[in-house]
């Protein structure tokens, strides 16, 4: 028979692990050598191996007496105080709670009561606002369906003049708990109970109004404030608008999704936002007032004479509010790209040849280059056969 290797590990643990750390890694272990999940002998041969691990190591007694005795303290030959055990004493429903759950996808039910006060679960909507809108805040107003306690049965959902009984799967625990036989011993494992849903109550009798839910809907406007800075994405959040609590939990929350639309010249990154401005070439070159759009209104500035395009201008404190201090603002970048004309008259295209005489001339300073080319190109270039035949005739004239 083959020795049996350290229970330590053979969990991959210190010896001085503590119990969490301890379970986390015979949790991992069984998961994935589980035979659910990885059928075969060596695995199985794994998984035995870590449950028999996880059963000594896991209670404090057997643990003890393995760190003194060793294997020996589970085998008959340790002496007084030491003997052997069985699987069926060691407790594997929390552990198998967590991984049948993964398994098998049912998901695993805490340990405490589930027919407590439970909080009810979030709702969510989505409301799109201007670009202005999300920079300074606004209001809007939600139609939605919303639950509210049935006026009728007061939420027990049972008939008037009835009352919700006792679940006589669970005994009003709202779990029961499911006990298997495997080869490392019993398994037990909590789930919800299927009878009442988790409530630990049944309902014979039916309340009309809401048909035994305890709840009824009706189409509520809901009104939303939207903070000044907010980014497209990103959620308000209104409380207690949520479903409504289950055995006298409180309401869940309203989840409101902020879709923020397109500016047409405005961009937008973090706090600050982005424009293009056209300005003229007499602008540029000359100096003088262009009009800015901001979010804040029209912006006189004054351009710098010689300005080159793409010039970056900031704007300070024209940006984005601060969601957390509407007092701090980004700012606003404005890129200024001089701009070409398309169309002039004759007068002004005179008045622009003119001025180019006047600042260099850039219209006509390659002609004497092109003539000079020319002139080479004629002067070597050979004369072929028709060339001195025509010489030739004229000649003779």
């Amino acid at each position: 028979m083959a020795e049996k290797r350290d229970y330590y590990e053979v969990l991959g643990v210190d010896k001085n692990a503590d119990e969490a750390t301890i379970k986390s890694a015979y949790r991992k272990l069984a998961k994935k050598y589980h035979p659910d999940v990885n059928p075969g002998e060596e695995a199985a041969a794994k998984f035995k191996e870590a449950s028999e691990a996880y059963a000594v190591l896991s209670d404090a007694d057997k643990r003890r007496q393995y760190d003194q005795f060793g294997h020996a303290a589970f085998d008959g030959s340790a002496g007084a105080g030491a003997g052997g055990f069985d699987f069926n004493s060691a407790d594997f429903g929390d552990i198998f709670g967590d991984i049948f759950g993964d398994i098998f996808g049912g998901g695993r039910r805490s340990s405490r009561n589930s027919n407590g006060p439970m909080r009810g679960a979030d709702i969510r909507a989505s409301v799109r606002i201007t670009f202005e809108e999300a920079v300074f805040g606004c209001e809007k107003e939600l139609s939605l369906n919303l639950k509210d306690e049935c006026t009728t049965c007061h939420g027990t959902g049972a008939k008037p003049g009835t009352s919700p009984e006792t679940c006589p799967k669970c005994g009003g625990k709202g779990q029961v708990v499911y006990t298997s036989q495997s080869f490392f011993g019993t398994v037990q494992n909590v789930q919800t109970c299927p009878n009442c849903g988790g409530s630990g109550k049944i309902v014979k009798e039916k309340c009309p109004k809401c048909a035994g839910t305890g709840y009824t809907s009706s189409r509520k406007k809901i009104k939303v404030t939207i903070p000044a800075g907010i980014d497209n994405g990103q959620s308000v959040r209104i409380r207690e608008k949520g479903e409504p609590g289950v055995n006298g939990g409180p309401r869940g929350d309203l989840l409101v999704e902020v879709n923020v639309s397109r500016h047409p010249i405005f961009q937008r990154q973090d706090m600050h936002i982005f424009s293009t401005v056209a300005i003229s070439f007499a602008v540029a070159t000359l100096g003088g007032d262009v009009k800015i759009p901001t979010v804040d209104g029209d912006v006189l500035y004054t351009v710098k004479p010689g300005t080159k395009t793409d010039t970056k201008v900031r704007l300070k404190g024209k940006g984005v509010p601060s969601l957390r201090n509407t007092q701090v603002r980004g700012d606003h970048y404005v890129t200024l790209v001089i701009q070409t004309p398309e169309r002039l008259s004759a007068e002004a295209k005179e008045a622009l040849r003119k001025f180019d005489e006047l600042s260099g001339n850039t219209l006509h300073q390659h002609d004497n280059l092109a003539t000079k080319s020319e002139k080479s190109e004629k002067k070597g270039k050979k004369k072929g056969f028709m060339d001195k035949m025509k010489e030739a005739f004229e000649d003779k004239e």
